[in-house]
């Protein structure tokens, strides 16, 4: 991850990261398991790369508990999404956390075999409970990547 700079989201931030995340996610809030996150207020990340923004991710810590909320690249292979997770790591063994975890629907493809090569093993599988989510956030689309129907949350962990 050479050449990759992180440095944690501050006020500064919140004002582009608000528009980002309606840009990136239909809306500035987020829904996982049935909780509504106001993804750009939440603490996280920056991955630069030669100045250029490479990757930003949000997280929320409940208890021993860190769910990472939001993780997006915008250099694909570059490293940045995987040194964002890595600063998250280091984030919640700071807070005394013993679980990361994060959820991901059913038709990211992608993003599942991307968290399973990168040590996340999958905890449940939460069917259906998009139904419930676009009640919260009625902006999720109904057909995802690849023409998948957006129906389940995929819940992924690693042990800290």
């Amino acid at each position: 991850m050479e050449g990759i700079q992180i440095r944690p989201l501050n006020k500064k931030d919140r004002g582009w990261l608000k528009q980002f995340m309606v840009d990136a996610w239909g809306a500035e809030k987020v829904v996982s398991r049935g909780i509504v996150h106001e993804a750009w207020l939440l603490p996280g990340f920056t991955a630069s790369i030669g100045g250029d923004l490479a990757g930003i991710v949000t997280y929320n810590i409940q208890d021993d508990q860190c769910e990472i909320v939001t993780l997006d690249s915008m250099i694909e292979n570059s490293g940045a999404a995987r040194a964002n997770i890595q600063a998250v790591i280091d984030a919640a063994r700071s807070e005394g956390c013993k679980r990361l975890w994060l959820i991901t629907t059913n038709d990211n493809i992608h993003a599942i075999r991307y968290y399973q090569k990168r040590g996340f093993t999958i905890a449940a599988i939460h069917c259906n409970a998009i139904e419930h989510s676009r009640k919260l956030k009625p902006q999720i689309p109904h057909i995802g990547m690849e023409g998948i129907p957006i129906r389940d949350e995929i819940e992924f962990e690693m042990m800290l």
